[in-house]
């Protein structure tokens, strides 16, 4: 039996809960306006959706393998983490400092492909809630895309909390960076633990 609410919880919390996505995602928008951010998120979607149809379709062999992969995930991972708080907590407290440069649609793909966290999300739902109840390539494929929406929606709302926030957080540059950095220390320290 497919526990739906279960699924669906543990696919909202950690769509939504700080990572290098969302932190990336208010960031810029904190920097450019939501409009601005919009390349950058719609890169997420689009890596998040590659990255998630690839272990969708590699689950079971990674899922056999993950003990001999999860430690070079976490590793590469929590390396890539360090420096994006590195490179938030540097950045300017000019807001216009970096002359309006948006942030890119490729560069919000391909931090997809260095984030572990979308890695643990998808094998964790495929091997814990999908694969044990649907197989066929149609329901696999569904749910590719349900999980794909769901995970790049928190980069959404992120942005739109921090284009919301825009001028506190103008005001207060250095203690938002720093704070944000720390939270991506924190989600590099915690793939350890």
């Amino acid at each position: 039996m497919f526990h739906l609410y279960d699924f669906l919880i543990y696919c909202f919390i950690t769509a939504y809960t700080p990572g290098a996505n969302n932190l990336l995602s208010m960031s810029n928008a904190i920097r450019l306006g939501f409009r601005r951010s919009v390349r950058f998120n719609i890169g997420i979607l689009a890596g998040f959706s590659v990255v998630m149809t690839i272990c969708t379709i590699f689950s079971a062999t990674l899922y056999s393998l993950l003990p001999r992969l999860k430690m070079v995930m976490q590793i590469l991972g929590a390396a890539y983490m360090l420096y994006l708080a590195w490179k938030v907590w540097k950045s300017s407290a000019d807001l216009s400092a970096d002359g309006g440069k948006e942030a890119s649609f490729l560069s919000g793909m391909i931090l997809q492909f260095a984030n572990p966290k979308i890695y643990i999300y998808a094998i964790t739902a495929m091997s814990l809630y999908i694969l044990p109840i649907y197989q066929s390539a149609g329901a696999l494929a569904g749910f590719t895309v349900i999980l794909s929406l769901i995970g790049a929606s928190g980069s959404f709302v992120w942005a739109l909390f921090g284009a919301a926030f825009c001028r506190f957080f103008s005001r207060h540059t250095k203690a938002v960076n720093l704070i944000m950095a720390c939270l991506l220390v924190y989600c590099a320290v915690s793939l350890f633990l």
